[in-house]
């Protein structure tokens, strides 16, 4: 709380801790300035989760697509701990009528807005992985190097995954540049995006928060959403109405959703294993 409240040049009155992550604690804050701000914190965390997270927050506002929190002061890394980030406290209200219709266009312009290679500005975290986001002039490439490769070895590492997905996932990978769809420019992306990192903002706007930013293939984000569920057909509509899909995308949802099944596997163990082989067999 002290180094909270010197950041932020306002004592802390009152706490009060919110539920819903898998990684971190979080709270919201009232400060005796009266404002209320989001603070999340996490003992065990990398040094850099937090700044990486700021940074790709920031990331994405430069986008002006969607609502996303202002951060308001982050740790520093090379400090002991514990490590936090505060951001300014999104107070969930009704959706605006046009919701699901914002989101999609919002996320076509977030796709739309112009990144130079494949990768980021450094390597970054999704919940606690490692990301590594060494850029790519070409996406089977970095699709294949940066994102699968080694969350297919960490897995067969850690005995949660069959040493057989060594031989699947090349011949997978000696197919990629095939499969992985005509060539497209880099997009902005989210990189977590399941329903759980949706707010709604205090004007009812569609609000995305955790982040796990680089730029890469559009149809990334729209897999995802598609895996986990909890969003509605009208933002995909909306979305290809704004920013039509190349021909074929439906059959590269699988493809597209390997990463974070794989991630999965990574972080809650064999439960998702068969996940990732339904998906896999789609191109072997």
């Amino acid at each position: 709380a002290q180094a909270v409240q010197q950041r932020l040049k306002s004592p802390v009155v009152a706490a009060q801790p919110l539920s819903g992550g898998d990684v971190n604690q979080a709270w919201r804050v009232t400060l005796k300035d009266a404002r209320q701000v989001f603070l999340k914190h996490n003992s065990q965390a990398p040094p850099r989760m937090f700044t990486c997270e700021a940074a790709g927050l920031n990331w994405l506002r430069e986008a002006h697509a969607l609502v996303i929190p202002e951060v308001l002061a982050v740790s520093d890394p090379s400090s002991a701990g514990p490590h936090f980030l505060v951001l300014e406290f999104i107070a969930s209200k009704t959706k605006v009528n046009r919701f699901d219709e914002l989101l999609g266009q919002g996320l076509a312009t977030l796709h739309r807005s112009s990144v130079q290679a494949f990768g980021w500005s450094a390597s970054n975290f999704i919940a606690t992985l490692v990301q590594d986001n060494s850029p790519s002039t070409l996406w089977s490439t970095f699709y294949r190097e940066r994102r699968l490769r080694p969350q297919v070895r960490a897995a067969i590492d850690k005995g949660v995954a069959p040493r057989a997905w060594n031989a699947n996932f090349e011949r997978l990978f000696s197919r990629l540049d095939s499969i992985a769809g005509p060539c497209e420019p880099p997009a902005r992306l989210h990189g977590d995006l399941w329903a759980g990192n949706l707010l709604v903002s205090a004007e009812g706007k569609p609000c995305l928060i955790d982040p796990a930013v680089y730029a890469g293939h559009r149809e990334i984000d729209l897999a995802m959403m598609r895996l986990f569920g909890g969003f509605a057909p009208e933002v995909f509509d909306a979305y290809a109405e704004s920013y039509p899909l190349a021909t074929g995308w439906s059959e590269r949802i699988a493809l597209y959703q390997l990463y974070p099944l794989l991630v999965h596997v990574n972080l809650f163990g064999k439960g998702y294993v068969s996940a990732v082989e339904r998906a896999l067999n789609n191109y072997l």
